[in-house]
């Protein structure tokens, strides 16, 4: 039986006795900023984590990690840990409004629509049908991200996409948007007719939009080649992963509190990002959902606004900020910090 209080203290005490004997140059390999540290011990404490995880753990259920907080808790730093692990990484929702860093021998990996765990050079990854995808950031993040040396090439799959976040959704919900089954194959054919029935339906709301509909369709088209290698029934492939007893692992993005159900609504993101989101994201039944990981700051921070009840607007609140350095990844605005809310993790794991 998994038992997260030992694995922590074995590890602790491990790290302990490592301090006295760690070298300069490890020093050097063992930590960046919202990455994990690198060099000997990370590997250890990464294998000691893993381990534990994975130990008692009914290989076809899936493990899923999520914020428990309003986001930039470390998920993809846990996720690092155990994707060394995993045959198969997963996105379920959210777009490119998360962002994820990564550290991995000196270089640091940014993660916006990618899972960050596919770093992993064994396992596969997987954006399913709950994300919305802004195309052209997709290809950006892809090519930035080998440039870098991450062998992202040919192993992503992908579900249905969409462009933006919250009009994705909208569009999604009112049956209006674009999906990837609208760009390749036998679909093709009817991208004209669903785009230019989606501009006219924009010209109402913002009567000054200009769209140049041949253009924009031209470039659907080059999308429509670069992607359609990637394109899978994603619920089908990871329904046959499970029964080959496959481990997966699922990343979520955002956090509890900025679910659009269940967050401090209406200061919330456009999709849900707790655990129904997982399930419905994927296409997974709840009986193939296994271990739930809430990630959890020392402190809390928030970014944009919306209520927080613990926030600290003096001195400390600032030194937490610089000290922390706490900057968002993708937005690059200040985050707000404060007090460990033990009430809202409370509200949060329940």
């Amino acid at each position: 039986m998994f038992n997260l209080d030992n694995c922590i203290r074995e590890i602790l005490l491990q790290k302990k006795s490592n301090m006295g004997s760690r070298t300069a140059e490890g020093a050097q390999n063992g930590h960046a900023q919202n990455g994990p540290t690198n060099g000997t011990a990370h590997y250890q404490h990464s294998q000691l984590l893993t381990n534990c995880i994975f130990t008692g753990i009914n290989d076809n259920k899936v493990t899923v990690v999520l914020g428990a907080q309003w986001g930039d808790e470390g998920k993809g730093k846990l996720v690092d840990l155990l994707a060394t692990t995993a045959d198969v990484v997963c996105r379920c929702q959210g777009g490119n409004n998360a962002g994820h860093t990564v550290v991995v021998d000196g270089k640091e990996f940014d993660f916006h629509l990618l899972p960050s765990g596919i770093i992993n050079a064994k396992a596969q990854s997987i954006i399913g049908n709950g994300v919305v995808v802004h195309l052209p950031g997709l290809f950006e993040e892809l090519k930035k991200n080998e440039d870098k040396g991450g062998e992202s090439k040919g192993k992503q799959i992908l579900g249905t996409t969409k462009k933006g976040i919250g009009p994705a959704y909208a569009s999604k919900a009112s049956r209006t948007g674009i999906r990837v089954a609208d760009l390749v194959e036998i679909l093709t054919r009817l991208l004209p007719s669903i785009f230019k029935d989606l501009v006219t339906s924009y010209h109402r709301t913002f009567s000054d939009l200009n769209v140049n509909i041949d253009e924009e369709l031209a470039r659907y088209r080059l999308y429509a080649e670069r992607i359609r290698p990637l394109v899978t029934d994603t619920v089908e492939f990871l329904d046959t992963q499970l029964r080959d007893n496959k481990k997966i692992l699922v990343e979520g993005a955002n956090a509890a509190m900025l679910d659009i159900d269940f967050g401090t609504y209406p200061y919330v993101t456009s999709s849900n990002c707790s655990i129904g989101g997982v399930c419905t994201g994927l296409g997974l039944p709840t009986k193939r959902i296994g271990s739930v990981f809430g990630v959890v700051k020392a402190y809390t921070t928030r970014v944009g606004d919306g209520p927080f009840p613990t926030e600290l607007k003096d001195d400390i609140g600032e030194y937490l900020q610089v000290t922390g350095a706490e900057v968002g990844v993708t937005t690059g605005r200040k985050r707000r910090c404060g007090w460990l809310d033990l009430f809202l993790l409370q509200f949060t794991n329940e």
